[in-house]
This record gives C-alpha cells, sequence and structure tokens, in this order.
C-alpha cells in the first residue's frame, strides 16, 4: 500500500487547526482516478484557509471503505475523501462492487460520526477506448473539484452546529 502526503506529519489526535482531510484513492485505473486526486487537492488549494491533506493508495474500490473506516477510527482526520472507478466489464460483478462499496462508506460515515465524501464513480460503459479514457479522464476532474467543495462545505456546516 502506498501513502503519500500533502503535509510532513500526521496531525494529532484532536489537533483543531485546519481541517484534517484523508484522500484513499484506488490504484485500478489509476490514469483515470489520479484525475478525481488531482482536481480535489488543487480545490483544497485555492482558498485562503487550505485543509491539511494526506492521500492514502489502495488496490481498488473494493478495498477502500475498510481504510477509511480505520483513518475515521483514528481520530486524526476531520473527513475521509474516496476516488475510485468500478467498470462494468460485462458481467454482473460491478453492480455489486460498487453497491457494496457505497453501502459501506455510508456505514463508515454513519458509525464513527466522521464525513466521508465519494468521487468513486460506477459508469454504465466504459471501454477502454479513447473516447472513454479521454470522457471519464475528464469527467473525474468535474467529480474531484465537486466532491473537494462538498467536503468542505459539509465540514463548516457541521462546525457550525457545535458551535451553536
Amino acid at each position: 500500500m502506498n501513502q503519500t502526503s500533502a503535509s510532513t506529519s500526521l496531525p494529532a489526535a484532536g489537533d483543531t487547526a485546519a481541517p484534517r482531510i484523508a484522500v484513499v484513492s484506488s490504484s485500478w485505473h489509476a490514469d483515470i482516478v489520479g484525475q478525481a486526486r488531482s482536481a480535489l487537492l488543487r480545490e483544497f488549494g485555492r482558498g485562503h484557509a487550505p485543509p491539511r491533506v494526506h492521500t492514502f493508495e489502495v488496490p481498488g474500490a473494493f478495498e477502500i471503505p475498510l481504510y477509511a473506516q480505520k483513518l475515521a477510527k483514528s481520530g486524526r482526520y476531520d473527513a475521509i475523501v474516496a476516488c475510485g472507478l468500478v467498470v462494468n466489464g460485462g458481467i454482473y460483478r460491478h453492480e455489486f462492487v460498487a453497491a457494496t462499496v457505497i453501502d459501506a462508506l455510508m456505514r463508515v460515515q454513519l458509525d464513527t460520526e466522521v464525513p466521508v465524501f465519494s468521487a468513486v464513480l460506477t459508469p454504465r460503459d466504459f471501454h477502454e477506448h479513447e473516447d472513454h479514457l479521454r470522457f471519464f479522464s475528464e469527467h473525474m476532474v468535474k467529480k474531484g473539484t465537486e466532491v473537494a467543495r462538498t467536503c468542505l462545505e459539509q465540514l463548516a456546516r457541521l462546525r457550525a452546529l457545535h458551535v451553536a
């Protein structure tokens, strides 16, 4: 498992400075999934007080929920963002994997009370030809940007609940 960090050290549990966000990406279709991760990192960096972000890589989308759960339970992160791609390989399995991953991410969020955001996409039709590779790479940029904005907005709303 690869781990890269946008900052030099892991945040300590209970640290209240800038939001601490873990991004868990699957390495399956890394060229496409990486577009979402790069876009969300760019979006996070646009603000006047950017969050502290650590990125982690797991083999596939199916492995994301357990990793997200361990990160959420560590107490080191205010939010977890998942990035992945579950493709239809011509068998029913992709629907099972997609539903399982999304359901598990929701369970992690509800069980740990750490918000979990998904840029795990599940295209109905995906073929590894130039048109689809280009389309889904571009689409992941859009989804990465959207998930970053949603994450920051939800964190602000959740913090407001604690202040009131």
